[in-house]
């Protein structure tokens, strides 16, 4: 259930675009909604009056935007360093989702120029919905979920079905990737296969159409690929909490640099990702 959703916005866009989108779902049509610009440290106090006035107009563009229901509106205008801002203000409104905007950075690359939704989906044990500014916004009917029998992705199909059970015409697209052409051909009846039927199950209880989809390769850029070949309005991914058990304030540079799928499809999925996030 999405009860709270926290928005950061830097001027109008394609994440407010999305947020409007996401809020003609019937599941996420009632939640709260925190629409929140961060100001970073500036080098004078005039500075910082002329950033801060600044940041109050971009939030009431985006309020004029949006055009929430005021009783389930909570503005929040914040001064710091933007990534440390959002996990805070994420775990003060207790966010079941964040909306973040995302320049479509490679790892190293996000590294180098402090992306801040990169460092975000680092820091937050919550599930993310990352726009980029070169994706085109639809509405939510047909999703992409990645997925195998992990913990993260049974979580990420449960919220896909949870979109997509109220939305007439609506289908979620269940994808699994397999290491070779030959275990990718095995699986001739997807709903005979192990991992495949409890989502085929579960879609069937909750009376989402489906379609089973199996590519061989490797996983990110086949997930990406089968995104837009099949139309897919939203692509959603389980990814496990993997902060630093030592220092859960710092990033996590190998997991940052390392063969991350999650970061892979972030970066070049054709519509918007959602990372749902489990403990695992």
């Amino acid at each position: 259930m999405i009860q709270n959703i926290l928005i950061a916005v830097a001027g109008l866009g394609k994440c407010e675009q999305m947020l409007k989108m996401m809020m003609e779902i019937p599941i996420v049509k009632g939640a709260n909604v925190t629409i929140l610009h961060v100001v970073t440290p500036q080098v004078s106090a005039e500075l910082m009056s002329q950033k801060l006035t600044a940041g109050g107009k971009i939030l009431a563009e985006a309020i004029e935007y949006l055009k929430l229901d005021p009783a389930k509106v909570n503005v929040r205008l914040k001064q710091g360093d933007p990534k440390d801002i959002v996990c805070q203000v994420a775990d003060e409104e207790n966010s079941d989702l964040i909306i973040m905007g995302s320049r479509g950075l490679n790892r190293l690359q996000s590294i180098l120029s402090n992306s801040v939704s990169q460092y975000v989906f680092q820091l937050t044990s919550r599930p993310m919905l990352l726009v980029k500014d070169d994706v085109s916004i639809k509405s939510i009917s047909k999703i992409m979920v990645g997925y195998d029998n992990s913990v993260p992705a049974q979580a990420s199909l449960k919220l896909a079905l949870s979109f997509l059970r109220e939305i007439k015409g609506s289908q979620i697209l269940i994808t699994q990737v397999k290491a070779t052409e030959k275990s990718a051909a095995a699986i001739i009846k997807p709903e005979q296969d192990p991992i495949f039927a409890p989502a085929i199950n579960e879609a069937k209880k909750q009376g989402v159409a489906y379609k089973c989809i199996v590519f061989a390769g490797e996983p990110g850029q086949e997930i990406c690929r089968a995104a837009e070949e099949f139309n897919a309005d939203l692509v959603m991914l389980g990814s496990p909490d993997r902060r630093p058990s030592i220092a859960k304030n710092l990033p996590d540079l190998d997991r940052l640099l390392g063969n991350s799928i999650s970061d892979y499809v972030r970066v070049k999925a054709p519509c918007p990702v959602l990372l749902s996030r489990a403990a695992g």
